[in-house]
């Protein structure tokens, strides 16, 4: 009996002892097989595409093109491909039409149009017109190239050459003498609080708008914009850009003359200046300029 025990409680602790084995071996080689760079995880199938309806059955394939885009397409080719000759052309047709507007400031300068009404200018205001007036203008060199090419034909002063030379010089005195005048009358207009544009007249008829484009030379608005008041800085700054001028003139020079020719210069010249002004905007129609 004694032995029988002996091997029945040997034959347990053997079978308890590979029980246990096993049940570490199983958990052992999953990991293994994980592990096994051959092994690839269970993927989950793919959702098959729906059916598509093939070209036999009438409808367009998705990469071609339907026979209603084609044409479109051909359009859009041709105006890719337009002559450049022909844009060259546009451009320059643009370009001849906004020269002819005279009455934008390329020619004129800062004015009041007709139908806009006459406001008080700021100082900020009043320092943009006398930059544009006086450097950022076109017109501003234009009229002073115009009036050196007059002092060429004069031969005034004598003492510079008639060639390229002396326009030269003629065209530098004339632009100082002209930034010097604008200047003191800016200042002045400032000081005074007159209006330092020109308006286009209200009224209708030729004389009418002459005659005002002749008075505005010499008259202006005050502060108000409703009282008229003499032209004592355009005028004092004609005088003195005259003055100025004989620092840099030859001699024989005489300041106070110099100063005179520029006030007459000044009132025929600014006169002349409004009456373009005034008309510029029916010379513009004449000619074929579009309608703002």
């Amino acid at each position: 009996m004694r032995v029988l025990g002996t091997a029945s409680y040997g034959w347990g602790i053997l079978c308890s002892r590979a029980l246990l084995c096993v049940c570490l071996a199983i958990p052992f080689g999953r990991a293994l097989g994980q592990d096994e760079p051959g092994s690839q995880p269970a993927q989950t199938p793919a959702p098959q595409p729906s059916p598509q309806p093939s070209g036999k059955e009438g409808n367009p394939k998705p990469d071609e093109p339907s026979k209603d885009e084609k044409p479109q397409e051909k359009e859009e080719k041709k105006d890719e491909g337009a002559n450049p000759a022909e844009a060259v052309k546009n451009l320059g047709t643009a370009a001849l039409l906004k020269a002819r507007d005279w009455e934008s400031g390329l020619l004129t300068g800062v004015y009041v149009e007709k139908g806009r009404p006459l406001v008080s200018v700021t100082v900020q205001q009043r320092r943009e017109i006398y930059l544009e007036q006086t450097l950022a203008s076109p017109g501003a060199y234009l009229k002073r190239m115009f009036t050196a090419g007059i002092d060429q034909a004069r031969g005034a002063p004598t003492q510079w050459d008639d060639g390229w030379g002396g326009y030269a010089e003629r065209f530098a005195s004339r632009e100082g003498q002209f930034i010097a005048a604008n200047s003191l009358a800016a200042l002045g207009n400032a000081a005074l609080k007159y209006e330092p544009r020109y308006d286009q007249c209200r009224c209708r008829g030729f004389w009418p708008r002459t005659r005002h484009a002749i008075v505005r030379n010499f008259l202006t608005y005050n502060q108000s914009e409703q009282e008229l008041r003499p032209q004592w800085g355009l005028y004092g700054g004609s005088f003195g850009g005259g003055l100025v001028s004989t620092a840099w003139k030859p001699h024989p020079r005489n300041a106070f003359a110099e100063g005179g020719r520029a006030m007459l210069g000044q009132a025929g010249y600014g006169a002349l200046l409004n009456f373009f002004i005034e008309f510029s905007t029916d010379f513009n129609r004449k000619i074929g300029s579009r309608r703002k």
